[in-house]
């Protein structure tokens, strides 16, 4: 077993965990990420780069750059639902440095911050490492133990922080209590073709019995096909075929291209789930991201509240970090000052998941909400509706220096 110490270890080089390792090693904290897989090239996963996180990259000094690896841009969010289609946000009329989602491969993203966070000397970020143990003295945690290629490797450090995700590893090991808040569905990710001429396509379409989201990507469309909680396998049952006919009726436009969907091997399942911890934190341990509340796709918000989350959690710990006297009221500061946010955030998925989402899986004909339709008609509430959807409930300044 070989051994490294930091002043922080992060478990997870998803959003949250790339960026606050950036973060802490900008501000001269003596950082290490710990990544189980080998690359970043996860696919179907969360690919909107919202407002709120090209902020974050314009108050770092980055957003130029990232944007000038490919990418769309979407300043309007519009979506079908039966025969109408309601304009549900428009992000041109935001005052800010980004005004668009920005639509990119996650693993782009990811690489971009490496890619940045390895010029800071105090950065290490050490692939095909998976945490399988944490180390305590009496009841603080002090470190992290994780399996890799060249055996065992143990990192000693005053605080280890949790980004690997949903199904954290890190808060089991921990002990940490989830709590459900429900969800009526699961999506099944495939990819369709893209041609120049589906430029303006509303992003989402609801029809009685199903839903489908369509994000550009390039000369394709990442799709999720939005099923009931636990129904993928009776669409399975059906055959691809079938399956192929319910996407072209949804969506007129692909019916020429479901052929690109040549066995379930080209689908994916995401099974949805929006839970949350009661506590994010113990002495010497913090949980934030997905490990901390694993949020609906509803709104594609998940990735950007992780970074707030990072960067909530750099502003107030990077001074105890560099001190060595990092106290659970440190930890409890962060998850007093992102707990609020990801409550709303939730409560508000979950009020669009049984109001409209369920009961259009369950057959009914969809409507539009009457939010929806007023939003529809006055563009003014469709920047409010961006700020929301953009920006989040509590944008989160970078405050933690750079060293």
């Amino acid at each position: 077993m070989s051994d490294i110490a930091a002043q922080a270890c992060v478990a997870g080089g998803g959003p949250a965990g790339m960026m606050l390792g950036y973060l802490l090693a900008r501000a001269g904290v003596d950082v290490v990420v710990l990544e189980k897989h080998g690359d970043f090239l996860r696919d179907f996963r969360g690919d909107t780069v919202h407002p709120s996180t090209l902020a974050v990259l314009h108050e770092l000094g980055l957003l130029d750059e990232f944007l000038q690896r490919p990418h769309q841009e979407v300043d309007r969010l519009a979506a079908q639902i039966g025969d109408e289609v309601v304009h549900v946000a428009d992000f041109r009329r935001l005052h800010l440095p980004a005004r668009f989602i920005a639509l990119t491969p996650q693993w782009d993203f990811l690489d971009f911050i490496a890619e940045k966070a390895k010029a800071f000397v105090s950065f290490r970020l050490v692939m095909n490492a998976e945490v399988t143990a944490l180390t305590r003295d009496g009841e603080r945690f002090v470190g992290a133990v994780a399996e890799t290629p060249h055996g065992a490797l143990r990192v000693a450090a005053p605080l280890v922080i949790g980004c690997d995700g949903r199904h954290s590893t890190v808060r089991d090991l921990a002990g940490f209590r989830v709590e459900d808040r429900g969800a009526p569905m699961d999506v099944l990710w495939l990819r369709l073709p893209r041609q120049g001429e589906d430029d303006g396509l509303p992003l989402g379409r609801a029809v009685a019995g199903g839903i489908l989201v369509m994000i550009p990507r390039g000369d394709y469309f990442q799709c999720g096909y939005v099923v009931r909680k636990g129904g993928a396998e009776a669409i399975k049952a059906k055959g691809i075929e079938a399956f192929r006919a319910s996407i072209g009726a949804m969506a007129p436009a692909m019916k020429g291209r479901t052929g690109a969907i040549a066995s379930w091997d080209d689908v994916k399942l995401l099974t949805v789930a929006v839970d949350r911890l009661r506590a994010w934190c113990a002495p010497g341990l913090l949980c934030i991201g997905d490990a901390a509340h694993a949020m609906s796709p509803v709104g594609g918000v998940g990735i950007n509240l992780a970074i707030q989350d990072a960067v909530a959690t750099a502003n107030l710990l990077h001074a105890p970090l560099r001190a060595g006297d990092v106290s659970l009221a440190d930890l409890q500061a962060v998850q007093r000052r992102r707990e609020w946010p990801t409550k709303t955030t939730q409560a508000a998925q979950i009020f669009v998941q049984n109001r409209a989402i369920a009961p259009t899986l369950a057959g009914a004909v969809p409507k539009p909400p009457w939010p929806a339709e007023l939003i529809d008609r006055l563009p003014v509430l469709q920047g409010l509706a961006a700020r929301l959807l953009g920006m989040g409930v509590r944008f989160e300044h970078v405050r933690s220096p750079a060293m």
